[in-house]
């Protein structure tokens, strides 16, 4: 039996007892007589490894000429068209015809939808969508798309492709995860693709700490946040370079005269994004390369799935060529490259979703206070569907500043809870991201980037970009004018000096372009440093990714794209390389077993790469997660309400400043415990927690098995992932593979006369598990190898390198 049919019958076996979505359990399998069919049930997505030539005849005045999409060795395909609503129609097309199930679950997902096909089992998931506004979100996106004539027809002729390949579908033809919900395809909307944009927003800009931060300064008080929260390592390098000078005056409000002090909130909202959603990039400029053009490399870190949240495409037309990774629903590409330039993309950070407690009048939520009178709300209906049952009514309140949101754990506002918590984020406000994506498809200069930059506001990103004579870097978004600290904890939802006070102005937003240093980068920590004068945020990536690039940028030379492959998978730890000594130092050698000295001995002999043959840094991670709960789980233990957390770097700082602390004493026990003491029980738990999980040392505690790389179905189909695959490098690391999550495409360009591209994402184009191309590049991301982008100049002619083409009319 090939490895594609074993795979298939054993997600069918397991999914009928543990089918998964979103690690919450679903309902029945489907029918087995129909999904058991060898026509058209489960086995009907088997694939051979051949594929042949097609000529497609469309409806009628579906296209306006014959488009042709020519596909690669890796399954990518080259889509060439006379204009570009044609381009895109092929694009939703061919997307769909990869990809179908993947759009379909992410945007229902971001609907809160899950309910229609899973049951009940989803129901808390939706109404937790609906809650805070995604299908708001997404109108008022919608409303921006089909506002701009170039993207409204971007985004109708995306649909219209897809539902071209939906409506051909027989059945038997359906993706594997259809049948196992006995469900069908559904019509895809330019709404579709607006949800799918909002959805980003919420990965990237859906973090926030104000209800955390607010029962932390309650609990341990502001001593704690300035002594602890508030520290800064003293490496820590900002994406705009110290030498910026900022020449303008600042707009920023004026922080009110007197602090609000919140009500205790007893549980955070569910669902929140990972705090691993991350990324990489940097570009060099001629100066420090071999060939004398910029390098740019980008590597987004993201949760890795099977299929890839990216899908790889070639779209030419006679006004643009462009290559590079798309996300399956949205026309155009949003990372990659055309024959002038390259762009990729980090995430921000910065603070835009806030909380605001609210008065309301009486048990009706007719009316709230607000600047000293009572101001109406509007009331929005939700109707989330439930497979098999009645379908569940909500009603969402909304204020000025954003929806009302439950966060006491009841599943309907109560008359008898005084207070609630409205949201505000940037996500509500029209914005158009498509218009900066499809002109930066066509930027040919630093000047056309500038101006393509202007249309992009949600998630704030920054955008790092190249041409053949410039570098460049934007810390892009629409961003709120805040004054200092604004909407780091709960604001008074009834004093209007806690709203948002209008924007920062385009021109002020930082930006730097072909710096002395010669490179420009950005890890996701502090985008500037303090001389700039607007408030972002306080709580951005720890320092050590951002430090290591820089570092190692400044000190190369003569730099080809190679070099820059290798500087992706970079391992060093700074952290490791940080607090190491410290711990080492105070551990007591005389009352160590012998296994434990031979444990201290692997870490004394560590130069700090969290490499995968390595068991250093499994002992490492698991004596500094024993040790941060040592010092923090008894402070943070004592009350139920949530709290915020130290991060890493900031734990580490402490224990360098502050030896003596009584931070480190275990408040749950009569004795008063030090620092060292500490660190000599956490070395000792540490070790036993690694044999309990793994066995004597040995092999067994290499990192790349400790590291616990899974890449799993994206709806957590059991059976449908690659589990086990075996990693170097660690969240503090350049190359940032932790768990599930990841470099979810690595991409380096060559700028220059002809233009080169390499790249690969830990997956594969199809979203069928049958089929070959469904994780053929796990095993070469795993290693770092990237593969050259074939970018076409013109249609191709038959070649070795030509897997086969279909022909649209």
């Amino acid at each position: 039996m090939g490895k594609k049919y074993f795979r298939l019958l054993i997600a069918a076996l397991t999914t009928i007892a543990l089918f998964v979505l979103l690690s919450i359990p679903l309902g029945p399998a489907p029918p087995m007589g129909a999904f058991w069919n060898p026509q058209s049930g489960f086995w009907a997505n088997a694939q051979t490894n051949k594929f042949a030539s097609q000529n497609i005849s469309l409806d009628d005045e579906t296209l306006s000429d014959t488009v042709g999409v020519y596909f690669d060795q890796h399954q990518i395909p080259h889509i060439f068209a006379s204009n570009n609503r044609d381009l895109y129609f092929a694009q939703g097309y061919i997307t769909a015809r990869d990809r179908l199930w993947q759009m379909e679950l992410q945007t229902r997902a971001a609907a809160g939808r899950l309910s229609e096909i899973l049951g009940s089992r989803t129901l808390q998931f939706d109404r937790y969508r609906r809650h805070i506004g995604m299908g708001y979100a997404a109108e008022q996106a919608l409303e921006g798309l089909l506002g701009n004539p170039r993207t409204a027809k971007a985004v109708k002729a995306y649909a219209a492709g897809v539902n071209a390949w939906i409506d051909q579908l027989q059945p038997q033809e359906y993706p594997l995860e259809y049948k196992f919900l006995n469900h069908h395809p559904e019509s895809w909307t330019p709404l579709k693709t607006a949800l799918l944009l909002k959805n980003m927003t919420y990965t990237l800009a859906g973090r926030n700490s104000d209800l955390r931060m607010s029962n932390t300064r309650a609990v341990f008080g502001d001593d704690f946040i300035k002594q602890i929260l508030d520290l800064e390592h003293p490496l820590t390098d900002p994406i705009i370079p110290k030498s910026k000078k900022w020449d303008f005056a600042s707009q920023a409000p004026q922080k009110p005269e007197d602090t609000f002090t919140p009500s205790i909130v007893d549980t955070v909202t569910p669902f929140q994004p990972d705090p691993q959603n991350g990324s990489n990039n940097w570009a060099v400029s001629g100066s420090k390369t071999a060939n004398g053009y910029p390098i740019l490399s980008n590597d987004p870190h993201l949760n890795m799935t099977l299929p890839s949240i990216w899908y790889a495409v070639q779209l030419h037309s006679p006004d643009q060529n462009v290559m590079g990774v798309s996300l399956p629903g949205a026309p155009a590409i949003i990372i990659g490259f055309n024959e002038d330039a390259a762009w990729g993309t980090t995430n921000v950070g910065a603070d835009v979703w806030d909380w605001y407690e609210i008065t309301f009048r009486d048990s009706t939520f007719g009316e709230y206070k607000y600047d000293g009178k009572w101001q109406s709300t509007k009331k929005r209906i939700e109707k989330i569907k439930v497979k098999g049952q009645p379908t569940v009514t909500d009603t969402v309140v909304y204020t000025h500043h954003g929806p009302v949101v439950q966060t006491s754990g009841e599943e309907s506002m109560r008359s008898d809870i005084p207070k609630y918590h409205a949201m505000q984020w940037i996500a509500y406000k029209k914005s158009n991201e498509l218009r900066y994506f499809l002109d930066i498809n066509k930027a040919e200069n630093y000047k056309d980037y500038r101006q393509a930059i202007r249309h992009y506001e949600s998630p704030a990103q920054n955008w790092v970009f190249a041409d053949s004579s410039n570098i460049a870097l934007t810390v892009a978004g629409k961003y709120p004018l805040k004054w200092n600290e604004q909407g780091r904890f709960i604001g008074d939802g009834s004093n209007p000096k806690y709203d948002w006070q209008g924007w920062i102005p385009f021109e002020q937003i930082p930006y730097v372009k072909n710096p002395d240093r010669g490179f420009v980068s950005s890890a996701n920590q502090t985008p500037t440093d303090s001389t700039y004068p607007y408030y972002l945020d306080s709580n951005f990536a720890p320092y050590e990714r951002g430090h290591r690039i820089n570092k190692r940028l400044a000190a190369m030379d003569n730099i080809t794209p190679k070099d820059m492959q290798h500087l992706q998978m970079d391992v060093f730890s700074n952290h490791a390389k940080n607090v190491l000594p410290t711990l080492l130092q105070y551990l007591n050698t005389d009352t160590l077993s012998q296994l434990h000295k031979k444990a201290k001995g692997k870490l004394a002999d560590w130069r700090y790469d969290n490499k995968g043959e390595l068991i250093a840094p499994s002992i490492f991670d698991y004596w500094w997660d024993e040790l941060y709960e040592a010092i923090w789980n008894d402070e943070y233990s004592k009350t139920d309400v949530p709290l915020e957390w130290p991060s890493r770097d900031q734990l580490a700082t402490f224990i360098h400043n502050n030896p003596t602390s009584q931070w480190y004493d275990n408040i749950n026990t009569p004795e008063k415990e030090t620092l060292e003491e500490l660190i000599n029980q956490s070395f000792n738990q540490a070790i036993v927690a690694l044999q309990n999980k793994y066995g004597n040392m040995g092999n067994n505690w290499q990192w790349g098995y400790v590291n616990d790389t899974d890449i799993g179905h994206v709806g957590r189909l059991p059976g449908l992932g690659r589990k086990d695959v075996f990693t170097g490098g660690g969240a503090e690391s350049i190359n940032a593979v932790r768990g599930s999550h990841g470099p979810s495409w690595r991409m380096v360009v060559q700028l220059g006369p002809k233009i080169k591209g390499w790249g690969i994402y830990p997956g594969g184009q199809s979203g069928n598990p049958g089929s070959k191309y469904y994780d053929n590049m796990v095993d070469e991301w795993q290693n770092g190898d990237l593969f050259p982008l074939w970018f076409m100049q013109q249609p191709p002619v038959p070649a070795d390198s030509l897997h086969y083409t279909i022909t649209l009319n």
